[in-house]
């Protein structure tokens, strides 16, 4: 018997079930704030200061009763079982050389956090050399950088907690594997660049007690470590007291002969400062003075450093500057092309490019001067997410993905011109039963969209497809062809996976991003309704049958749609989004989102900002899809005020019939998955999307069959 129809005989269907939530009552204030002369009510402010006992005891009352839900649909405990049996295969990372030998990050399957193995060739086997799972029992700490000496004694590698952007950097001795008397607190949005007996870093002034993960980061700075000593004796490199709320990242070239200072004024462009670390004394030079474009330094060739920039290409290209003499006129290395090039790496002599292709990857082979050899025969359309090579190797590795296979490692040899397998992962599922397909679909304006679009082969497309439609469209991010494992639930069960490539997003290089930015930002929502629109107008699906999803600034895309569009929605998934437009600079790394966003401190950007922000936009009376927002207590870059505040007011404003929840993780962080795991144990990621998918398909009607 279909177990929908039973639960309606049983009097317990899910708009049954959902009248009878009783949801917490969530005090209110008399809180309002002037903009311009418009007042705007702010009664849940409270919940901002998510670290007191008050809202503590609203968290884990929202907790108990998104439970109760979640505990009630029937195939819930069947869906953890299938997603645990996805989830459990070997999964590995590229290799990378770091003084002779490789480092390779491993998976065996279920463990909470990929091993960080050492081989001193590639073809002996590895050996465990730093295993985060042994940090903790529940998993909560995970790897973030990790960098050799250049002499390839030791490796420095940073360890965050609980999901939060705080780190720690600790160093290792790589001949014996002992740990050194080296821990550096207080370490935030920071790389690791040796140089010598030391390394530098960025950081910031340890945060006053109760600010640690809503604080607004101020003058962050550029720190050098030398081995053995303190962190108080450590050297303070670079500031600018001048400017609080500039970034700085520092790297140095893989000779040691440059230190190069990045800052950041936002998301998105960058000034470039170098020091010849050959004469210190020599002070910093300003190559680029503006924050108005990217640029990266790969390597360099003598005084010539190699920077991959958008500097008057839209697309990209490589360019060669003299880092002694700024004066000099820039040269085109790799010009610009009609594919983006997003990624660059040096090897043994060559160049390899990684390009999209309409949200595809494409790889090329170039000499150091920019002569092109050939493109690199990729096995199938998918997303190349990881590149690895040595300036003292003739060989590179990458990792490809698909959206319905787990990603595959190859080895490349550019001498050669000869290709072979490192690793195939081995999963239970057929990923030759299911397409991909890409379609391309007119947004309200005529921009012409791609977007991808998975399911079955044989599924018969009648209009009543379970369908998730899911999007980012924000800060020159690309969305391209990603395997999660989560969404092999959705396509078991005769769904339709799809994605589009929103503007705002980095597909078609920097014009395509700033079309969905700052006063542009309705763009992105548009595109994002248009394929929906697309969807049922092509009989994937209808409107009783779609869900939307997206994580962080994709949780403002669910906020915003689902506000503006109800009606064409069943289910929204708004995870660890960016949902109080007014207000999200004022926490943490916030204000370095304005570039995207605007601000509500301009009286322009403010109107715009309050016409679409999600939370200023529920309205009484309204009947809004099934809505589960998802958030951890530990995210501190989209704080869980956002997500707190939200739900507040949708459970405050909603009269129908739908569940409005919040399910808010503890001791977790925003990160989410990657190919080498994500800061949230496993154990705790299969219960969140356990959760998240059954929350889908239940309310999509899914009728659910165990595979």
């Amino acid at each position: 018997m279909n177990v929908r129809f039973l639960l309606i005989l049983l009097g317990i269907s899910s708009q049954l079930a959902a009248q009878s939530i009783k949801y917490p009552e969530t005090r209110k204030t008399e809180q309002t704030d002037d903009y311009f002369g418009t007042k705007i009510d702010d009664p849940y402010r409270w919940l901002e200061n998510d670290r007191s006992a008050e809202t503590a005891e609203w968290v884990r009352a929202e907790n108990n009763v998104t439970e109760k839900y979640l505990s009630a649909i029937p195939f819930r405990n069947d869906l953890k079982k299938r997603m645990t049996e996805l989830w459990n295969f070997p999964k590995s990372s590229v290799p990378f050389k770091g003084g002779n030998a490789y480092y390779v990050y491993t998976n065996n399957g279920l463990q909470n956090q990929f091993v960080l193995n050492r081989l001193t060739d590639l073809q002996e086997k590895s050996t465990i050399f730093l295993d985060p799972n042994t940090f903790s029992t529940d998993g909560t700490i995970n790897i973030g950088s990790v960098e050799v000496s250049g002499n390839g004694k030791y490796l420095a590698y940073s360890i965050s907690s609980a999901g939060s952007d705080w780190s720690q950097i600790l160093v290792k001795n790589t001949d014996n594997g002992k740990s050194q008397n080296d821990t550096i607190n207080w370490v935030k949005f920071s790389g690791i660049a040796w140089k010598g007996n030391g390394f530098y870093y960025s950081g910031y002034d340890a945060p006053k007690p109760g600010e640690e993960l809503k604080g607004k980061n101020e003058f962050h700075k550029v720190f050098y470590h030398l081995l053995g000593t303190p962190q108080s004796e450590d050297r303070l490199v670079f500031e600018d007291k001048e400017h609080p709320l500039r970034n700085f990242s520092a790297t140095v070239t893989a000779d040691e002969r440059f230190l190069i200072i990045s800052g950041s004024e936002g998301t998105s462009g960058n000034n470039l400062i170098v020091q010849d670390l050959q004469n210190e004394k020599s002070g910093f030079t300003t190559l680029v003075n503006d924050f108005k474009n990217d640029l990266y330094v790969i390597d360099n060739i003598g005084d010539r450093l190699l920077v991959h920039t958008n500097r008057g290409a839209s697309n990209y290209q490589l360019v060669s500057m003299n880092a002694v003499n700024p004066g000099e006129a820039w040269q085109a290395i790799i010009p610009e092309k009609s594919e983006v090039l997003q990624e660059v790496k040096t090897g043994k002599d060559f160049i390899i490019a990684n390009y999209l292709q309409d949200a595809k990857s494409v790889l090329k082979a170039y000499e150091m001067n920019g002569v092109f050899l050939r493109d690199l025969p990729l096995e199938t359309i998918g997303t190349v997410d990881q590149l690895s090579a040595n300036r003292k190797d003739d060989f590179i590795f990458y990792a490809l993905t698909t959206f319905t296979a787990p990603t595959t490692i190859y080895k490349y040899n550019i001498s050669t011109n000869e290709q072979q397998i490192y690793f195939r992962p081995k999963m239970r599922f057929k990923s030759e039963d299911y397409v991909t397909k890409q379609v391309f679909y007119n947004s309200y304006d005529g921009t012409r969209i791609p977007m991808f679009i998975v399911h079955h082969k044989d599924a018969i497309l009648d209009g009543q497809r379970p369908t998730l439609l899911f999007g980012y469209g924000g800060f020159n991010i690309s969305k391209t062809p990603e395997f999660k494992i989560e969404r092999l639930l959705l396509l078991e069960q005769g769904g339709v996976f799809a994605m589009p490539c929103i503007r705002g997003g980095g597909e078609y290089g920097e014009t395509w991003h700033e079309a969905g930015t700052q006063l542009k930002k309705q763009n992105v929502f548009n595109d994002f309704i248009s394929a929906a629109n697309y969807l049922i107008k092509e009989n994937y699906t209808n409107n009783t049958k779609l869900g939307i999803g997206g994580r962080s600034n994709g949780g403002l895309l669910v906020g915003a749609v689902m506000t503006q569009r109800p009606d064409l929605f069943q289910v929204a998934l708004p995870a660890v989004g960016v949902l109080d437009m007014l207000r999200y600079h004022q926490f943490t790394i916030g204000w370095a989102w304005k570039g995207d966003y605007g601000s509500s401190e301009d009286s322009v950007q403010f109107r715009y900002l309050l016409a679409y922000s999600p939370l200023h936009n529920i309205r009484a009376g309204m009947k809004y899809p099934a809505t589960l927002v998802t958030t951890g207590d530990h995210d501190d870059r989209v704080v869980p005020a956002h997500s707190f505040k939200f739900i507040a007011a949708l459970q405050e404003k909603y009269s129908g019939e739908q569940p409005q929840l919040i399910r808010i993780d503890v001791n977790a962080g925003h990160a989410g998955s990657t190919a080498l795991g994500s800061s949230k144990p496993v154990a705790k990621q299969i219960e969140e999307q356990t959760d998240v998918f059954s929350f889908l398909l239940y309310n999509l009607g899914v009728d659910y069959k165990k595979q």
